[in-house]
């Protein structure tokens, strides 16, 4: 993982309107613990190799970056790692879940009623050993990590910043590591995921849920991992014209989000916004070959 890839790049042509438009590029930091994975996860690593921890627990679905990422991150300091993933075992492991075993994780499928009972997985798998990271790095560990990913680069000439949501511990960070000039939005990925707010917030201080920032629905392309062949022209397009390789679950979202609300004027002419690249590219292998162009 090298942090010192990451650079701002101009995507202005995103919009055709007055909107200076630049995209952090967090997804050059590894191909697979990319974007806010790395941030998210690195506080958690360091606090368990200090207290002496050996393994990772964690959990996710069969096409989680946070699965993958963890096996990978894991694997580069000596860790073992463990997974519960929800749902049965498939008959074919998905490319996500295949790597993960090949950087030596130990997977262990729950099925979905019993997967969101994590305090009752834990209580029935205790072993001093093991440190346990939530699903996606949720948290303030999670968050304060994140945090740092506004100050690779020096971001403060930007007025808004913006990123998609998926549990929102990026968001957090980011709204953590704001300066009072600037307001964070989130476009959330999931389909009427109002609790998000509450989310959030309870990874902020008091002082923190004060700043300026705001949650938009209704880009989720009908949920969580969902997409059309509108949102996949749109992929095309963006690595086309653009240069900008996107995945479909977060960035791809954040971006045709972007774009359609400038359209509609929510931006104020000459605002200067920076989007948050938060990595995810190895979920495209999901889809067959050929349909990106990328």
């Amino acid at each position: 993982m090298n942090i010192n890839n990451i650079y701002i790049q101009d995507i202005t042509g995103l919009t055709n309107n007055t909107l200076n438009i630049s995209i952090l590029r967090a997804d050059l930091i590894d191909p697979v613990v990319s974007g806010n994975k790395w941030f998210k996860l690195q506080l958690y690593v360091r606090d368990a190799i200090a207290a002496g921890k050996s393994t990772l627990a964690t959990f996710g679905g069969p096409y989680s970056n946070h699965i993958v990422a963890t096996s990978k991150y894991g694997a580069s300091m000596g860790l073992q790692t463990v997974g519960f993933i929800r749902g049965e075992k498939p008959v074919t492991l998905s490319p996500t879940l295949t790597d993960a075993m090949e950087n030596g994780m130990i997977l262990h499928f729950v099925s979905r009623e019993d997967f969101d009972q994590t305090e009752k997985i834990i209580s029935h798998n205790q072993d001093p050993s093991w440190a346990w990271i939530p699903e996606g790095g949720y948290g303030i560990t999670g968050a304060e990590g994140a945090k740092s990913m506004l100050t690779i680069k020096d971001t403060t000439s930007f007025d808004t910043i913006i990123c998609a949501v998926g549990t929102g511990t990026m968001m957090a960070g980011l709204i953590k590591a704001a300066a009072t000039h600037q307001k964070i939005i989130g476009i959330s990925v999931l389909k009427n995921n109002f609790s998000i707010d509450a989310e959030i917030n309870a990874l902020l201080t008091a002082n923190e849920s004060k700043k300026n920032f705001e949650i938009i629905h209704g880009y989720d392309f009908g949920g969580y991992a969902k997409h059309t062949t509108a949102l996949i022209r749109f992929m095309n397009d963006s690595y086309k014209n653009l240069e900008l390789p996107l995945d479909f679950v977060y960035t791809a979202k954040l971006l045709y989000a972007v774009q359609n609300l400038a359209s509609k004027g929510k931006f104020e002419p000459n605002s200067k916004i920076l989007l948050i690249h938060s990595g995810g590219l190895q979920g495209n292998r999901s889809f067959k070959k050929g349909t990106l162009l990328f």
